[in-house]
């Protein structure tokens, strides 16, 4: 089999519906398989899902009992796939065209490329950020402590790679988990995605290790895909999103950074979870790092 697209979902029942019409629509030329690992939804999807199977033989559903989180869900996935490639892809995404082909010549022809990704545009048709590079001590600090809703000093725009030009194809340090086209022998021999992670962060362990092991990411525009970003999370409250957040960059920092750097970031998790209570109780949005 040529590819296994694995989408994790949560209570995102229409947006996914849509996702996966999109799959079947436009994905086309490849012998593929869709995987849905569903993080016990309570909002019909297994229902949908169940009834897809009946009109698409190569839709495979896992129907978990508990919410599993991102990075266990996915490699439940990954267990499951039996495609020479994998594509991990959030429901709240749609193609436009047929962007699984495109990206599996890509890596058929350029084989020292282990992992890609391709454009990524917001409902209104703008583009989302889907690359930064690896996180700074004063990077997270900065974002721990809302400093960037006021001042985007240098080193916060690196990591954010705000310089970074969409046009070109290039190689990468880290892209966003919500799609990523990947060798499924090389995510497998690095033991697939971590589970230290439940939700964020997940992404940029995966990308670390890859390039430990000396792989290249790349980036590529020859492709785009809709995004309706944080779908599934936008249904969490501030406060439990901080904390899941920090979460996730605590577990970062202790394996890839030094403790010092680590405890320092930890008494400024604790002062976020203030911020964001303070935040959620007077109703103030946050923004999306990609939104920054």
């Amino acid at each position: 089999m040529d590819l296994s697209i694995i989408i994790v979902n949560w209570n995102v029942r229409d947006l996914l519906h849509r996702c996966l019409k999109s799959i079947f629509v436009f994905a086309q030329g490849l012998e593929y398989e869709v995987i849905v690992v569903d993080n016990f939804s309570v909002d019909g999807s297994p229902q949908m899902l169940n009834a897809l199977t009946f009109s698409y033989q190569n839709l495979h559903i896992i129907l978990n009992q508990n919410n599993a989180g991102f990075a266990r869900a996915n490699n439940q996935g990954l267990a499951l796939a039996q495609g020479k490639y994998v594509l991990f892809m959030n429901p709240d995404m749609e193609l436009v065209e047929n962007t699984p082909k495109l990206l599996f010549n890509y890596l058929e022809e350029n084989k020292e490329a282990a992992v890609c990704t391709c454009q990524l545009q917001y409902g209104d048709g703008h583009r989302q950020p889907n690359i930064k590079r690896d996180p700074t001590f004063w990077s997270q600090l900065w974002i721990l402590y809302k400093l960037h809703y006021f001042w985007r000093p240098p080193f916060l725009k690196k990591y954010l790679a705000k310089d970074f030009d969409y046009t070109r194809e290039q190689e990468v340090e880290q892209i966003m988990g919500a799609f990523i086209f990947a060798r499924r022998d090389i995510i497998k021999k690095i033991g697939g995605w971590s589970e230290d992670y439940f939700i964020w962060w997940e992404d940029l362990d995966l990308c670390k290790r890859l390039r430990k092991m000396g792989e290249k990411i790349m980036y590529t525009p020859i492709s785009r895909v809709i995004h309706y970003e944080g779908r599934s999370f936008a249904q969490q409250m501030g406060f439990t999103k901080q904390r899941r957040f920090n979460r996730g960059l605590l577990t970062y920092f202790k394996k890839y950074h030094n403790r010092f750097n680590w405890f320092l970031l930890w008494g400024a998790s604790v002062d976020s979870l203030i911020l964001a209570w303070i935040a959620q109780l007077f109703k103030i949005r946050s923004k999306t790092q990609s939104k920054l």
